[in-house]
């Protein structure tokens, strides 16, 4: 039954769209004013100028947060379509390339400022140890000097560095200063947290503790090149193309195919994506939007279809968070339009239990603001992040080994794909995981393992096919050196049970 527009339902449709505006609008004078006060308590004149650009691309942040706020609009489903054949090109269709000397024009971006607090790190995450007693960072200064030497090409290293792992990594650096390339740090922006009640910054002050302040996701990768000058800097050295990673994906190592396929296409930037499994469900994805090809992150999803995003038959692939950006193309978008990136809400809490919000933008999200943006479906050997102790066993173990850096599958493996590795919270802290393995089991047979409760490993353990080990609470489960174990059940008081 269709519904009458009454006067009175106008005129109360106006007087809730005129309160939205006039608390929109009181909201924006009172961080503005705030921003102001934050700005006047740093004290030497060049720092109170960054901090102040700092400050006023927060205030356009929080502004546009403010006004899409207001008008409620979400995403329309029904315009969101799976991506078109020529926006997304398969990586074995591209064509082999002998020529190195296009990697002169390249620069490489690894995005540096995690800490790694999920696996119970306190400093750059960069830093831990994950093959070889190689850390993240040395496996990368690895391979790039070793593309640099062979191919008698100058690729530069920059390191995106945050506020919490600026220091920390200026300090390990110091050691690659004979090596056979140049790295370039540069700080990215520090946000104020917003008080959720009040929608007041956080901090009182430009120097109060790091707990007030966040960095605002590694989409802030484009204001944070321009304010630094480090974007100019390589274009006036001569560089057209920069390949950005996360510094935790050990399998993002620079293409030759996939550069020569953007210099051939005049493609202004590009997306690695890889087919999703049951584990990449909440991963950015792809999308046809009007057209356009855009990323969805999982954020900007209405509740009522979350399901649908996470369903492998709509959404196949999902963003690597590798991507390929011509340089001249984002010096031209952030000096006229601008990089408009859709908001990604971050709700935390403090320590003491206050409501904070944190505005984030995605990196892929501005496939939207180039000419010619599409995706590469790569293997998944490009994608490998360490987020968990998980990820760190399969890294160190005896399936892959390393050549200048980069990681490479046994090819005693009998099988393309790796293990899959569920180690329980026993196991989530990096301390735990080196206090409950004397040394990394030999796992190249080996298919699933689950491990939950209290369980120690022993020197020279070899796991084969499906292993469950099951502690239950008050109950310790040590296996002992030189012990095979091939599908197997191990629980309780060690028994065991043939799968």
């Amino acid at each position: 039954m269709m519904r009458l527009i009454t006067p009175v339902r106008i005129r109360r449709f106006r007087r809730i769209k005129h309160f939205k505006s006039a608390t929109t609008g009181v909201a924006t004078k009172t961080m503005r004013n705030e921003l102001n006060r934050l700005v006047q308590t740093v004290q030497d004149p060049l720092q109170k100028r960054a901090f102040d650009t700092e400050m006023q691309s927060f205030f356009y942040l929080f502004t546009r947060y403010l006004a899409e706020k207001a008008k409620s609009q979400d995403l329309e489903w029904d315009r969101i379509k799976s991506p078109a054949a020529d926006q997304i090109v398969a990586y074995d269709k591209l064509p082999e390339v002998t020529d190195p000397k296009a990697m002169n024009k390249l620069a490489v971006l690894k995005v540096n400022g995690g800490l790694g607090t999920s696996m119970g790190m306190t400093g750059a995450k960069s830093a831990l140890e994950v093959k070889d007693d190689m850390t993240f960072l040395d496996l990368t200064v690895r391979q790039i000097e070793h593309l640099n030497t062979t191919n008698r090409v100058d690729v530069p290293l920059i390191l995106m560095t945050s506020f919490n792992t600026h220091d920390d990594t200026l300090r390990i650096i110091k050691k690659y200063a004979n090596q056979q390339l140049r790295i370039t740090t540069f700080n990215q922006s520090r946000y104020p947290r917003i008080l959720k009640e009040t929608l007041l910054p956080a901090p009182k002050n430009a120097d109060e503790d790091k707990k007030s302040w966040y960095p605002p996701g590694h989409g802030d990768l484009y204001n944070a090149l321009l304010h630094s000058g480090v974007l100019d800097q390589l274009i006036a050295e001569g560089k057209e193309y920069l390949f950005v990673s996360n510094s935790d994906n050990l399998g993002a190592v620079v293409d030759q195919k996939i550069l020569q396929h953007m210099i051939d296409t005049e493609a202004e930037f590009l997306m690695e994506v890889t087919d999703k499994t049951k584990a990449d469900v909440k991963g950015g994805t792809l999308i046809d939007y009007d057209g356009q090809v855009r990323l969805l992150e999982i954020a900007q999803v209405p509740s009522e279809h979350v399901e649908d995003f996470k369903s492998i038959r709509k959404f196949k692939i999902f963003n690597t968070n590798n991507i390929w950006i011509n340089l001249k193309a984002l010096k031209r978008i952030m000096d006229n339009e601008g990089m408009e990136l859709e908001i990604i809400i971050n709700p935390k809490q403090t320590d003491d239990g206050q409501a904070v919000i944190q505005l984030e933008t995605a990196a892929g999200a501005a496939i939207k603001h180039f000419r010619n943006g599409h995706g590469i479906n790569v293997p998944r050997s490009r994608f490998l992040p360490v987020k968990s102790c998980s990820d760190l066993l399969l890294i160190k173990s005896d399936i892959y080994s390393l050549e200048h850096g980069q990681l490479v599958i046994n090819h005693n493996r009998m099988f393309e794909t790796t293990p899959v590795i569920k180690l329980g919270d026993h196991f989530k802290k990096i301390q735990q995981f080196q206090k409950r393995f004397k040394k990394i089991p030999q796992i190249i047979e080996l298919d699933h393992l689950t491990v939950t409760g209290d369980v120690y490993f022993g020197r020279n353990v070899t796991l084969r096919g499906t292993v469950i080990v099951v502690a239950n609470e008050g109950q310790r489960i040590d296996i002992p050196d030189g012990c095979i174990l091939e599908n197997r059940l191990l629980s309780g008081n060690l028994t065991m049970t043939e799968l």
